[in-house]
């Protein structure tokens, strides 16, 4: 018979396995089956999610632990022998891998992805790990010294966590070129994906292989050093510092610094108690928050330290002028995005609530003549939202902002922490009141409840801490300006209030990460955001997602830099950041109406103007990383009709499926969330065969219940022994209560309802058998849906 009637598990099982075991790979140490290496996109509808299917290489092959050589696709014999290569190749991308390989069990095809080589091979001829890794050192020109570095383990300790594939791929990167000599790189990686544990890997490794003997850590914030050595850097213990009081010591080998303070606030340049040459790896933590000017804190270290290799990390790089000019790192050695991390299944999606208010859409104009509170004439002019809250203020505007935002929590859960950024102190403080309003009930609780975070202010700046601890209930709502766009790791935040201007991209992508992490443990699967100021418009701005900005500097000028706040207005008091504190000031200040001049005060107050929403829509990330408008039951009909383009289709396909839920899986997998669809509908009775028939199709449904009774009214039980016909009675029930599910899953036998019946060997031998009764079961759901 050939290998033809063979299953891809068998060709597998017979050929694929011990060609390789044949050619010398340890089947234990070396190869990885159905190797995962995503965790599955959360897939969000409503305020329903679901995980999507992981990605599953057939076989890995590792010539070390974290060193990924090959990859090889298995195909049943019904293909040609390198019908799995593309899909070997696009797996290869992922995990970083040269060498691919497809095979049916005739034997191999092989393409070698750093010269672009392609061979076929016999079973037999498949490569040792010593001759594929010696290989590798060929094409990829190692030297003896380099090799050295590339193969110094990463750390690792029982129970401690192992990288995930891109942090393998971006710690290798990195370690590759720094052991081939590369002065300067830069990794890219959103928010929430580890970047201190790939720095610490990185480290490690180039301190532990002899390469890097003395390595400087620069951040721009204490409470990031401090969590940093407590954290993913807390093995180097006694052989790290911390720089403290321009004291440097001399004796250690790992040291965390502020570059702020290394650089001197009065003029003194601590770091010149080193010799140039002491260090000889520096690496910059979120390098994008200095300017590449010559003046800025951390160049002044980098260029003194100009012998030291130079390596900085960020998640959102400034983009400073056009691509021609020089950079500083040069392009980024390895970029992980934020749609890559939410498409993997590693950080949080969202969705995102569109309010547009009356006055902000149309605009404000006051008559002629009119004061405000304060009695100021207003000037006479067309006010927009860029004006609102900046140059005048809308009461009502902002009670309308804090009932929308109560509206949602009330709707979902009052306790999810929120972050809402404001215009500036001042706005900040009104909203915070605007919300104890609305919420009086839980302010009276604990006062903790909503709380102002701004550099101004010791009591919220002091609650920060707690805001941030996932154990911790209060503060729940956090209202800010700029003290929390960066350097918050909030990984409880679920919503995100846009109440400010934001025109600068690198401040939309630092707010938006406040909301990315994902913690499961604790119910955190998605976030929302809530805008109110048309931001979320960045979302389709190439350069969200797109090639990352880089840090430039321009020969013989001085760079323009993204500022840290919209325009000088944003900061009419003319704030700066403290050096070396751990925060960043907040523009703006609590408001005296008349602080320019008598004639013109710095914003108009007015209490008498209405204010209401118009429009609301609410935009989800699509499986392409768009975000989309359609409702969720059009966006639902479309994907089904997408699928099964006629009722037909889709009745032949659930019919002859041998589990329905398989179905209800793929569907789920191009963004249908069944459930989600039955909460918006309000029909918790429909099945979700009923579900798709009525939405798609406009069929008239059946609950759960009348299906359930149709099938005992038909006698269709009578065909059954006793026995059998006590289980299909009770499968009926369950399916009544539960849907298709659970009744399609042989666990179900061991549930209370069955054990009365007997012991699941009982039950299935009164059906003859384990395939009997799988078949009963399946015949069974065909005729709950016969028509």
């Amino acid at each position: 018979m050939g290998k033809r009637h063979l299953s891809e598990e068998d060709i597998k099982a017979r050929y694929i396995t011990p060609a390789i075991t044949d050619a010398g790979w340890d089947i234990k140490k070396q190869v990885r089956l159905e190797y995962p290496f995503t965790a599955g996109r959360i897939i969000l509808r409503g305020n329903v999610t679901a995980r999507g299917k992981r990605k599953r290489a057939d076989y890995v092959l590792f010539y070390k632990n974290n060193f990924p050589l090959a990859i090889i696709e298995a195909k049943d014999n019904n293909h040609s022998v390198g019908a799995g290569l593309q899909q070997a190749i696009d797996y290869a991308k992922y995990l970083d891998v040269d060498y691919v390989y497809a095979s049916n069990g005739d034997g191999f095809v092989e393409q070698n992805l750093i010269t672009g080589q392609v061979r076929e091979l016999r079973v037999e001829e498949f490569p040792s790990p010593e001759d594929l890794y010696q290989r590798y050192l060929a094409d990829k020109h190692i030297d003896k010294a380099e090799e050295k570095v590339i193969l110094e383990p990463y750390y690792y300790i029982p129970n401690y966590k192992t990288p995930r594939y891109y942090q393998r791929v971006a710690i290798n990167r990195t370690v590759e070129a720094v052991a081939k000599g590369q002065e300067r790189a830069l990794l890219v990686s959103a928010t929430g994906t580890g970047k201190t544990f790939m720095t610490f890997q990185i480290i490690y490794r180039l301190w532990r292989s002899g390469l890097k003997k003395r390595i400087l850590f620069l951040a721009d914030r204490n409470v990031l050093i401090d969590q940093t050595m407590t954290g993913d850097f807390k093995p180097f213990s006694g052989k790290m510092t911390k720089v403290k009081n321009k004291n440097l010591d001399s004796s250690y080998e790992i040291y965390l610094a502020l570059y702020q303070q290394l650089a001197g606030d009065d003029g003194e340049e601590t770091y010149r108690q080193f010799q140039p040459n002491f260090f000889d790896l520096i690496v910059i933590d979120e390098c994008h928050r200095g300017s590449a000017k010559e003046e800025s804190a951390w160049r002044k270290v980098l260029d003194y330290f100009s012998s030291a290799t130079h390596v900085g990390c960020t998640a959102t790089p400034i983009e400073t002028k056009e691509a021609s000019s020089i950079t500083y790192f040069g392009e980024p050695i390895y970029e992980y995005s934020l749609k890559q991390g939410i498409d993997d299944g590693y950080l949080a999606p969202y969705k995102v609530i569109r309010i547009g208010l009356d006055r902000d859409l149309e605009g404000y104009r006051p008559e002629a003549g009119k004061v405000d509170k304060h009695g100021y004439e207003i000037e006479d002019r067309e006010y927009n939202v860029k004006d609102f809250d900046r140059h005048l203020v809308i009461d009502d505007r902002t009670q309308v902002v804090a009932a929308k935002v109560t509206e949602l929590l009330k709707k979902t859960d009052r306790f999810s922490k929120t972050i809402v950024f404001c215009v500036d102190i001042e706005h900040a403080e009104r909203m915070r009141q605007a919300l104890i309003n609305e919420n009086k009930d839980l302010y009276r609780d604990d006062h903790r409840y909503i709380m102002r975070i701004t550099g101004d202010n010791d009591e919220g700046k002091m609650q920060l801490e707690n805001f941030i601890d996932e154990e911790s209930t209060y503060p729940v709502i956090a209202v800010t300006s700029k003290l929390m766009t960066t350097g918050v790791d909030a990984k409880m935040c679920k919503l995100i209030v846009l109440e400010n201007n934001i025109n600068s991209m690198t401040e939309f992508k630092q707010i938006i990460g406040r909301g990315t992490r994902l913690l499961e443990d604790y119910g955190k699967t998605f976030f929302t955001i809530m805008d109110f100021r048309n931001a979320s418009r960045l979302f389709s701005d190439p350069a969200f997602d797109g090639k990352p900005e880089v840090v430039i500097e321009l020969p013989g000028d001085e760079p323009v830099i993204d500022p840290p706040v919209d325009d000088e207005e944003d900061n009419p008091e003319g704030f700066e950041p403290k050096d070396g504190n751990d925060i960043i000031i907040d523009p703006g200040g609590i408001d005296i109406p008349g602080t320019e001049d008598d004639d013109k005060p710095r914003k108009y107050y007015i209490g008498d103007v209405a204010v209401s929403v118009l429009s609301e829509r609410v935009q989800y990330v699509d499986k392409d990383g768009k975000l989309i408008t359609e409702s969720l039951i059009d966006y639902t009909k479309k994907n089904i009709l997408q699928q099964y383009a006629k009722l037909d289709d889709f009745l032949k396909t659930w019919t002859e499926a041998e589990k329905k839920q398989a179905i209800v899986d793929e569907l789920q997998e191009s963004g249908v969330l069944l459930e989600a669809v039955r909460e918006e509908v309000g029909k918790p009775e429909l099945d979700d065969f009923d579900l798709i028939c009525h939405l798609a199709y406009d069929k008239a449904p059946l609950t759960k219940k009348e299906r359930a009774e149709n099938v005992k009214k038909r006698h269709y039980l009578y065909q059954y022994s006793e026995i059998a016909q006590e289980v299909i009675t009770a499968l009926l029930d369950k399916y009544a209560d539960d849907g298709i599910k659970e009744i399609e899953d042989t666990k179900v036998l061991q549930l209370k309802e069955f054990a009365k019946i007997g012991s699941p060997m009982k039950i299935v031998k009164a059906f003859g058998g384990k395939e009997a009764y799988e078949r009963a079961v399946q015949e069974l759901t065909n005729e709950i849906f016969y028509a």
